[in-house]
């Protein structure tokens, strides 16, 4: 996807290549450096990729030390006659084979400390590295609007004054020196619709454009050559209704665009269909079915106008905005001080990029957003306790004597070997797979509803349930019981619960091990063929017949949210099980082999990033990293003390406690970059640009940065233009003197906003 997009290529469905397997892609995955990685992702891809490698090594680690120390402990734990390998149950080589009281225990105590402390040491290190990555990110990166921008919410409504003006007189008066202009934002209507169609149908129009030069026969008349000299004609006339306004050059040309391009709306199923039922003719065919869209160049330039500039634009501004200050410093203290009096009014925070903004949410009064929290919230557990009815079923499966005492006529079934196999084996796993594809468009749409307003935010959010609801039903549910009943028996006495994950931790193992080998391997499998997007375009262009080119807008963007959580819950399986199950190494280091290998190459060549959040998931990912340590650790003393060993028990004890000592340091060293940008780095990027006299290229991309309606959007300027003024940085005169004078003409823009009063 992101070559067709980028490159403009044009494959050739029954080429060679499309139709012979090859594996260059794994040649070329494996050669690309970081470099390419962050050119093609941005940060958050680097950092994804950041997990995987992490996971590898430390895996590394645990398998070297787990296969060929701990397992052979738990394989001659008991004095008993063993079969052939290959014919053992796989509890024999769990640490539920060693014998109470076994002197051997001091081998997983020293496997558990090799583990702990090496993961430790690589998660600093790889933290110490992402927050650099962080810091060059900001530093190194152009000029980024967000950076200049606070977005403004819970505005006070007053009957006197519009919103916009609410926001000039404010920002005016308590920062004359800093402020620049301001941004509002708009209640959505039919313009959205307006533009999504316009584009759509400029891209339609590219590919019928060179569908018809490649498949047209010529006329003898010129029919195809007449029919796009009738759309040159519509364009001059749009030219000649907007040379008269009184209109930037500027805006006249993107209003011209947009005209032009909605003339086309119903050119796609009319040129098809010409296309499909007629053949080149004498008289030029194709020209009638570009007249019969001269009708519609009327109506769609009424409602686009109507829409984006009608008089009663004022009406539609909501409560929040975007304000432009002079420096970065200034834009990072005016986000992170209380505005009001009233915590709920003159709410700040740094604004997203301008791709990441989630303009829908922008809309929600503010005072709503802590409601809808705790509405998604309960929304969340009530579908996190809804969801142990099929785990509880799939528990079930893995427990055959309560198979055969529910359903009796399965006890034929049961006795051969390969079905019994498959039903307490594969087919627990497969069930629960299924079912956890629901999970992540459900999160997604709590987090939509929570107010997110940006698409990052948006998906950390869906992130963090995704991966709290994975642990919860895969790992917690399936090991503490099988039935509803004893899991809230379980759940009643919490003191136990450290006891009776050490009981079924190591009885489990087999279900974990193959949980990876079914979702684990088959959601790689799954992200090469690109199953569903493969179905939706074929069943775009072969049935509802839409042919069009591929651009940005259609693009995939990675998804985060379900596959960061999916690694994070394979590294809860691995602590977990490395001391009481070591053959669930094997297959989960192929496992993240193979993900290194395919992430990298869906980077390269099918994600397409539209914003870059600067690493903001790590965060997230070393805290999950130290809980499933720190769980690991409890469990094993949970064993230690259930098989005896007050040795093994004491000495986990520190290693817990540790553990935790060095999760706060790493919150207290490195946590804050993640949160808020340091002063030091934007005053000397502030600096520098001023040196280097960037402030005038920074304004002008800050007047149509964050334009809701970028083909509607004029390039008007700022309160005041750094560039001609002398008094740009006094006191007092941060664009407001101008922005009152304007407004005294009523047939005269307000410069302080791109859209305020654009027809009063």
């Amino acid at each position: 996807m992101r070559r067709l997009i980028s490159e403009q290529i044009k494959p050739d469905p029954f080429g060679l290549e499309r139709l012979v397997p090859s594996a260059s892609w794994i040649v070329r995955a494996w050669q690309a450096t970081n470099e390419d990685i962050l050119a093609a992702g941005g940060v958050d891809a680097l950092v994804f990729l950041r997990i995987v490698v992490f996971s590898i090594r430390i895996f590394i680690i645990a398998a070297m030390i787990c296969i060929f120390l701990v397992l052979p402990v738990n394989y001659y734990g008991q004095a008993m006659p063993h079969k052939e390998i290959h014919e053992e149950s796989l509890v024999v080589f769990t640490i539920g084979n060693v014998k109470e009281g076994s002197k051997w225990f001091w081998t997983h105590c020293l496997a558990l400390y090799v583990i702990s402390c090496s993961a430790c040491v690589l998660l600093y290190f790889e933290y110490k590295s992402i927050t650099k990555m962080r810091l060059a990110h900001i530093t190194g990166s152009p000029v980024i609007p967000s950076h200049f921008t606070v977005l403004v919410r819970g505005i006070p409504w007053s009957r006197d004054h519009s919103y916009s003006k609410l926001v000039e007189n404010f920002f005016s008066t308590y920062y004359p020196a800093s402020y620049v202009s301001h941004q509002m934002v708009y209640r959505a209507s039919r313009v959205d619709k307006l533009m999504h169609d316009a584009e759509k149908m400029y891209r339609m129009l590219k590919t019928i454009e060179s569908q018809s030069k490649e498949s047209y026969l010529p006329c003898l008349c010129g029919g195809t050559t007449h029919s796009f000299t009738a759309l040159n004609i519509e364009e001059e006339s749009v030219k000649n209704k907007t040379s008269g306004d009184e209109l930037q050059q500027s805006q006249r040309e993107k209003l011209e665009k947009n005209d032009v391009e909605k003339m086309y709306r119903r050119l796609k199923t009319i040129e098809l269909q010409n296309k499909e039922s007629s053949m080149p003719c004498l008289c030029g065919g194709i020209l009638h079915s570009f007249k019969a869209l001269k009708n519609e160049v009327g109506n769609v330039e009424h409602k686009a106008c109507g829409d984006g500039l009608q008089p009663s634009q004022t009406d539609k501004e909501r409560p929040a905005a975007f304000v432009f200050f002079r420096t970065r410093y200034d834009a990072v203290v005016a986000a992170q001080v209380l505005q009001s009096s009233n915590p709920m009014l003159w709410v700040t925070q740094l604004a997203p990029e301008p791709n990441d903004v989630y303009w829908s949410n922008l809309s929600i009064p503010y005072k709503q957003v802590w409601l809808r929290k705790i509405a998604t919230l309960l929304g969340a557990i009530f579908f996190m306790f809804a969801f142990l009815v099929p785990v509880t079923f799939v528990q079930g499966l893995t427990q055959l004597d309560h198979l055969r005492r529910s359903f009796p006529f399965l006890r034929g079934i049961l006795k051969q070997r390969f079905m019994n196999r498959l039903v307490t084996g594969y087919l627990p796993s497969v069930i629960l797979m299924l079912f956890m594809y629901a999970v992540p468009p459900t999160m997604m749409l709590f987090s939509t509803i929570e107010g997110a307003v940006s698409r990052s935010e948006r998906k950390k959010s869906a992130c963090i349930k995704v991966l709290y609801f994975t642990i919860w039903n895969v790992f917690f549910v399936n090991v503490l019981s099988g039935t509803i009943i004893s899991q809230l028996s379980v759940f009643s006495s919490v003191r136990d619960i450290p006891t009776q994950l050490a009981r079924a931790v190591p009885t489990q193992a087999t279900f974990f091990t193959t949980y990876v080998l079914t979702s684990g391997w088959a959601s790689l499998s799954a992200e090469v063929i690109q199953l569903f997007p493969f179905l939706c375009n074929w069943f775009k262009r072969f049935i509802l017949r839409k042919h069009e080119e591929p651009c940005s807008g259609s693009a995939l963007t990675f998804p985060h949210h379900t596959e960061i959580p999916r690694l994070l819950l394979f590294g809860l399986l691995g602590f977990t099980c490395a001391i009481m199950a070591p053959l669930i190494l094997p297959p989960l280091l192929v496992y993240f082999f193979l993900a290194f290998l395919v992430y990298r190459n869906q980077i390269l060549n099918v994600y397409v990033p539209k914003y870059d959040s600067g690493g903001l998931f790590w965060p997230i990912v070393h805290n999950t990293m130290i809980f499933s340590l720190v769980l690991t650790q409890v469990i094993a003393l949970g064993v230690f003390g259930i098989k005896r060993s007050p040795v093994a028990s004491g000495f986990t004890i520190p290693l817990i406690l540790l553990t935790l000592l060095f999760n706060e340091y790493c919150r207290q060293r490195f946590s804050p970059v993640f949160k808020r940008s340091p002063a030091q780095v934007l005053i000397e990027k502030d600096r520098q640009d001023e040196n280097l006299g960037r402030s005038e290229e920074i304004y002008k991309l800050l007047r149509t940065a964050y334009c809701q309606f970028p083909l509607l959007c004029p390039d008007l300027p700022t309160s005041q233009d750094p560039s001609t003024s002398q008094d740009l940085s006094m006191p007092g005169n941060g664009g407001q003197n101008k922005d009152h004078d304007s407004s005294k003409d009523s047939k005269s823009p307000n410069p302080g906003n791109q859209l305020v009063k654009l027809n009063e």
